[in-house]
């Protein structure tokens, strides 16, 4: 068997666009022929998946998966090029099967999770290009969370299919009561989208950074030019703690009942259920967030593909 070379693999690479691994596995497959090689990727569906990895996905889902004891839990998002394929049900199965091994999986991160096995002699990876071929547009596993509470649970909650949410809530008692009030509060995650738990999760930083540009405000509104330095102080740190209440989980009104904040709501619950009960963490992704969509319509996509 002719040995393959870096200078090969790099070779058939920079023809194809293929992964580097797959440009190996094709050379390797077809003793060092890069013309085989090319006709193997294509016949695999890798070369076609390369050219569709082009294309922006900005489209997709959210998948969660909890653990059989409910004290973990794990949320995907998979991307899809447009929102048809993202309801295709081959799409949605593959997501829910990547869901449940972001789980298990100690991967510190997307790329080392894609190298992971998805079933015996295959990587997530691997998994993942054969579905781009099948399914026929670019795909893309884009990032996992993970949330654990030994002593209480972790709620999952999905928005329609595009909004994951996980809560993980430190309780010394579960029960149904409980668990509704997780999810009330996975609910609330998805519709207010805040940023922290509570205040001792911002930084000096964020607060130094927002006071600063409140202070830019300040000086260009004519209701607070000529105001003693000590009032306009009051002025700007009320207005900062008014973003807090907004952005901090605990501090934020309460969807269901604003009379009370998130902190209340669960301090009313751990009372009438005689409960110790702290929420200790959460992951919001939303499908497509900070991509850039895909402009063209299907008329303008059909005539750039013809070449028009």
């Amino acid at each position: 068997m002719a040995a393959i070379t870096a200078a090969m693999v790099k070779e058939l690479r920079e023809i194809t666009g293929s992964g580097m691994m797959d440009c190996k596995k094709a050379l390797g497959a077809t003793d060092g022929d890069m013309d085989k090689a090319i006709e193997w990727l294509r016949e695999n569906g890798f070369m076609k998946a390369a050219k569709k990895a082009e294309r922006i996905a900005a489209e997709g889902v959210c998948v969660a998966a909890v653990a059989a004891d409910g004290k973990s839990a794990a949320v995907v998002e998979v991307n899809s090029e447009t929102d048809f394929v993202a309801k295709n049900e081959k799409f949605t199965t593959f997501a829910n099967e990547v869901a449940a091994k972001a789980l298990t999986t100690n991967a510190a991160d997307v790329d080392a999770f894609l190298e992971e096995e998805f079933e015996a002699g295959k990587s997530i990876k691997a998994a993942l290009t054969e579905q781009i071929a099948v399914i026929g547009e670019n795909m893309n596993i884009r990032r996992f969370g993970k949330l654990a509470e030994a002593e209480g649970l972790v709620e999952s909650y999905i928005h329609g299919s595009r909004i994951g949410v996980l809560v993980a809530l430190k309780t010394s008692v579960v029960n149904d009561a409980v668990k509704e009030a997780a999810r009330n509060v996975a609910m609330q995650i998805a519709a207010m989208r805040p940023t922290y738990l509570n205040r001792d999760e911002v930084s000096k930083e964020y607060l130094d950074h927002e006071m600063e540009i409140l202070k830019a405000q300040a000086a260009n509104d004519p209701k607070l030019s000529g105001k003693p330095a000590n009032v306009l102080e009051n002025i700007l740190k009320g207005q900062l703690n008014k973003e807090l209440k907004e952005i901090c989980l605990v501090d934020q009104v309460y969807v269901k009942d604003s009379s009370m904040t998130v902190q209340a709501y669960i301090d009313s619950v751990a009372k009438a259920e005689g409960a110790d009960i702290a929420l200790t963490g959460f992951v919001r992704f939303e499908t497509g967030e900070g991509l850039e969509k895909r402009s063209e319509n299907f008329a303008d996509e059909v005539a750039a593909q013809m070449g028009n």
